[in-house]
């Protein structure tokens, strides 16, 4: 077997794992990976504005709108005026929400950040180059990270770079 055909079968292994989990998410709680992972990123912050959940998933602005949309219409979740800025919206899980969150299956992706930073900066350093690279040859370098793989929470053990002040 060729490194090409060896790369393939990891992409589709990598696919496959993210497609079951996404299942078992959608039997379990009704809900799908992204969405999900919007509700956890408000339970993690108390309530949270649609540009604070955009930047953290990497998404555009009308992507969040449209999960946020889904999320109000099943009422995970509820939309605030802030009492400090009125032109603010601040986004507020209901207990349905937070008991979709509490009971979801435990995502993919905590187990692929808790081995990735368990890896030397070296290795972290060759896998990002390596999946970056993938992301650019299949012209996804652009593309906001999808709803279909996105995989639910990413629990770091340190905070995200905050480079714009919020």
């Amino acid at each position: 077997m060729d490194r090409t055909d060896t790369s393939l079968i990891a992409l589709r292994r990598i696919l496959r794992a993210t497609e079951l989990y996404g299942r078992t998410l959608a039997q379990t709680a009704g809900l799908t990976p992204v969405q999900i992972r919007v509700l956890q990123i408000v339970l993690s912050h108390g309530s949270a504005t649609p540009k604070q959940i955009s930047l953290q998933m990497g998404v555009s602005p009308a992507t969040i709108s449209t999960l946020l949309d889904r999320l109000e219409t099943k009422s995970m979740l509820e939309r605030q005026r802030s009492d400090v800025d009125r032109r603010q919206t601040n986004i507020v899980l209901t207990e349905k929400g937070r008991k979709a969150v509490e009971g979801a299956p435990d995502p993919l992706q905590q187990k692929y950040v808790k081995e990735f930073e368990a890896l030397a900066d070296w290795e972290q350093a060759m896998i990002v180059a390596a999946l970056e690279r993938v992301a650019a040859m299949l012209n996804a370098s652009a593309i906001d990270a999808s709803p279909l793989l996105d995989m639910g929470e990413i629990h770091r053990t340190h905070p995200p770079d905050n480079t714009d002040g919020s």
